[in-house]
This record gives C-alpha cells, structure tokens and sequence, in this order.
C-alpha cells in the first residue's frame, strides 16, 4: 500500500491519478497534520475513489489530551463515520512516555467499523517495540505508522525491524517520515514491509508549501511496484 499525504482536493485528486493507492487526508502539515474541516472530507471522499483516512488531531501541542481533547476527536470521528471516509489516524501518549490506552481504548469505540492507523506518536513513547505489542493487543488498529525514532527510516532499520517482528501477524508497520524515492526500495528490502507513506517528497522543492508533482509521484509509484513485485 502506498499511502499519500493529502491537504486539499486538488491533492486527492493528484493522489489518485498518479499512483497513490491511499490518501491521508490532513490540514497542518507544516505541524505534522491536524483534523481537516468537514467540507474537505466531503468533497475529497466525493471526489475519489481511492481509500481516504483522516487525521484526528485537534491541536499540535503534544499527543497528550485532555478529556475535552477526546471529546472533540470523538465528534470528529463520528463526523468521518457520517462522510463515509475508509478510516481514520489516531496517536496519544501519556506522561509517562507509554501509549495512553484509556483514551485510546475511547476512540477505538467510536471509530468502530473505520480502518485505524496508528500515527508516529509512538514516537513519543519510551520504547518502541513494547509500544507495538500494546497496540497489537487492539485488533481495530491496522497499522502503525513510525520512521522507527528520531531521524529518518533509514537511520533506524534495526528498530524498524524489531517493530516489524514484535508485530508480526497482528499489525502492520507502514514505514514513513522522510521517505524518498531513493530509499523505497532499500527500506522494503530490508525491512519487508510493504506499506510505505509519502508526504512532501512527492511535492516540488519537497516543500509542504507547494503542489504535489505528478511525474515524482509517478516515479515514486512505479518503484514501488518493483520493490514490492521482487
């Protein structure tokens, strides 16, 4: 699965026409992706035909929530239910560094019957791989979205790796946070995986600030058929 960041139809609509086989839809990306307003879900979830999950995130502050927090991504969620979206992206830590399951165990029921990722908010927790196996125990989650720690995916294969195995059967690891089309085909050889996510590498300038181009994004696609068919 090769998974596109998206900021507005026009994106989407890129997305689908160059390659992308799933959208995630944000606003904020300058911010890591924050929730998009309800007539962006409506009008891209119209417009394509490719699998859109949204962002549920209200606020960039941390992936720490408060109850009013939870209580507006609950809202947000039942409002990706009603547009009809594939699913949706969901993370919070704790305290103490460790995934927070009383608010995540929340959400999951909410979003019953959506595909749930599981963003890079792992990222803010302690140890990774125990991470994954809190989260394996969560059959809704689907996946788990990470570039493995700071730094880029590449810098940290072997953690990839252990996520990929504490995981193994339960859930999936999509790979991301830096990706290029360079290292498409290293990291899936390496790690195995075969769900990568994309976001302003497939821009001009790899700059959030401009538009998705089509022929990085063309490019980027068909490499990852080869390294995915090999």
């Amino acid at each position: 699965m090769l998974e596109i960041i998206a900021t507005c139809i026009d994106d989407a609509i890129k997305i689908e026409a160059c390659g992308g086989q799933r959208i995630e839809l944000v606003s904020g990306l300058t911010e890591g992706g924050l929730t998009p307003s309800y007539a962006l879900i409506k009008n891209v979830v119209e417009r394509v035909k490719i699998p859109v999950n949204v962002m549920i995130r209200p606020h960039a502050k941390s992936f720490i929530y408060t109850k009013e927090d939870i209580k507006i991504m609950e809202e947000d969620i039942n409002i990706v239910k009603e547009l009809k979206a594939n699913g949706i992206v969901i993370g919070m830590a704790d305290e103490n560094g460790s995934i927070d399951e009383r608010n995540l165990q929340k959400l999951l029921r909410t979003a019953e019957g959506l595909d749930i990722t599981f963003h890079r908010a792992i990222e803010e927790t302690k140890d990774l791989v125990e991470s994954i196996k809190i989260l394996a125990k969560y059959p809704q989650i689907k996946r788990v979205l990470t570039s493995g720690g700071k730094g880029k995916p590449m810098d940290n294969l072997s953690t990839i790796c252990r996520m990929i195995e504490a995981g193994k059967g339960k859930i999936e690891i999509m790979v991301g946070g830096g990706m290029t089309k360079e290292t498409l085909a290293p990291v899936i050889k390496k790690t195995g995986t075969k769900e990568v996510h994309f976001g302003t590498a497939v821009r001009m300038n790899n700059s959030p600030f401009y538009d998705i181009n089509c022929e990085k994004l063309k490019e980027i696609a068909e490499e990852y058929k080869k390294a995915t068919e090999n």
